[in-house]
């Protein structure tokens, strides 16, 4: 089953993607806000939220800065996302919130700006995470460890970082080797 979003009251629909072929058009009538909209199966489809084009699994980990993956929990489904160079603001995706990775989720206890993870390349070239907390309500752990206000923590490959009662995977871009 496949999950559609209203394009005006962010309703939920599910339909069933089997049934259809690879390119086939679907109308949708929204229950909620009774809006019509339509979508094309299997097209890859620009993020409103982040700007970007997302990517399958196999993909997301060959981006240039690496990449977060948001484990499955009862409030939302898997998702991958890549990692900009810069400030990644993290946060709960609302209607009218502008964040840089923008997470579907139902988690109440997640912050629309929740926190920051920075990209950027050190004096060698090497790539550098560091993430701290954004003034959320619940606080942003990192390995079960609570980030102090204003702190900012290095992170590593695999880092295990967890907002809310969501968690999320810091997956760094692959070192390229000298040609």
């Amino acid at each position: 089953m496949k999950r559609v979003r209203c394009p005006k009251c962010d309703n939920y629909i599910q339909f069933d993607e089997t049934k259809y072929a690879e390119g086939q058009s679907l109308v949708f009538v929204c229950d909620r806000c009774k809006k019509q909209f339509g979508i094309r199966i299997g097209k890859s489809k620009l993020n409103a939220a982040t700007r970007r084009e997302e990517k399958p699994d196999e993909e997301a980990g060959k981006n240039d800065f690496g990449n977060i993956t948001v484990i499955e929990n009862t409030f939302g489904f898997k998702q991958v996302f890549p990692l900009g160079e810069g400030d990644n603001v993290i946060g709960r995706r609302n209607r009218g919130t502008d964040v840089d990775i923008a997470i579907e989720t139902n988690d109440p206890s997640m912050d629309r700006h929740h926190c920051i993870l920075n990209v950027k390349r050190d004096k060698t070239g090497e790539l550098v995470y560091t993430l701290r907390d954004n003034s959320s309500v619940t606080g942003t752990f990192l390995m079960n460890e609570i980030l102090q206000p204003k702190e900012r923590v290095r992170l590593e490959d695999g880092a295990v970082i967890t907002l809310g009662a969501t968690t999320l995977i810091l997956h760094a871009a692959e070192v390229q080797s000298a040609q």
